[in-house]
């Protein structure tokens, strides 16, 4: 089974235990992605978010994994997920498609199956995890509110939100960060 694993974040620069057969590369659809989801060390890290996010450019790669299942499994670990929910997919060959990513995101499932159809692949697994910076801090993600929740973090916190931000492709231009890097031009 051919399968192909969609990046817009970490993966890129760092697959860590992810099986893939070549190093992510540009060419990816465009999908709307925001860092809108507080990860467990604090860092705003990025997810498709279909409200607030910005249509960016993304990246893939060819799983080492020859069975869908295999595949999800090696992502969720990567990923540090509890459970494979997390890992969104669609199986061109069987039909099926993640629930949990038809939730959080349908509208990326229509650019996804597009952008496969043109290149040959059984299936395509990603991330989908949601953004969650309403839930964890009881107001609406906006621009202004998660610059004061990142000025809120104490240094070393921030500092590893900033590597995560500045570690993003140049391709990921999101309204997030243009306007981090607009406060705190000199971060890194």
């Amino acid at each position: 089974m051919e399968i192909g694993v969609l990046a817009w974040g970490s993966l890129i620069w760092n697959p860590d235990n992810l099986q893939v057969r070549n190093p992510f590369a540009e060419g990816g659809p465009a999908l709307p992605i925001e860092f809108s989801r507080i990860s467990r060390n604090g860092r705003l890290t990025l997810v498709i978010d279909e409200t607030d996010g910005q249509v960016c450019n993304t990246y893939f790669a060819m799983s080492s994994c020859t069975e869908l299942g295999e595949a999800l499994e090696n992502l969720r670990v990567r990923e540090n997920m509890e459970h494979v929910n997390g890992v969104g997919f669609i199986d061109f060959v069987s039909g099926e498609v993640s629930q949990r990513a038809r939730e959080r995101h349908p509208n990326a499932i229509t650019v996804i199956s597009h952008w496969a159809a043109h290149r040959d692949l059984d299936a395509v697994i990603w991330t989908a995890l949601a953004g969650n910076f309403s839930e964890k801090l009881k107001r609406p993600f906006g621009i202004e509110e998660a610059l004061s929740y990142l000025e809120s973090l104490p240094r070393e916190s921030f500092a590893l939100a900033a590597q995560y931000i500045n570690s993003a492709p140049a391709t990921v231009q999101t309204h997030l960060r243009n306007a981090f890097n607009e406060r705190w031009p000199h971060n890194g």
